[in-house]
């Protein structure tokens, strides 16, 4: 779980003002401009949710629940947008495989 807070920490440091990367991610998916600021505060809430859930196992899997809510919506966008390339699949399913991941082995096994 500290892992993917961090990892989620940096994505929405990355966020506050989108470097490269992100903004073509964005425009990939056709997400209006006036919405990009939403990103950042939720990267840093699911951070910090992830963080709480060491001591707060229910917020812990709320957080990374959240979070695989956030990349299937993320992978949908994609795949209506006909956003097949990079993003789709270096940054949306990775990341929803490795959320699946820690929500498995930190709250089910």
């Amino acid at each position: 779980m500290i892992v993917l807070a961090l990892i989620q920490f940096v994505d929405g440091m990355l966020c506050i003002q989108p470097v490269r990367f992100v903004c073509e991610c964005f425009e990939g998916v056709n997400f209006p401009r006036q919405w990009w600021w939403v990103a950042s505060p939720l990267k840093f809430a699911a951070a910090a949710g992830l963080i709480t859930g060491v001591w707060a196992p229910v917020l812990g899997t709320l957080a990374v629940s959240g979070l695989v809510l956030y990349f299937v919506v993320a992978i949908f966008m994609h795949i209506r947008a006909r956003d097949f390339g990079r993003n789709l699949w270096l940054n949306a399913a990775t990341m929803l495989g490795i959320c699946v991941f820690v929500m498995l082995w930190s709250f089910v096994l």
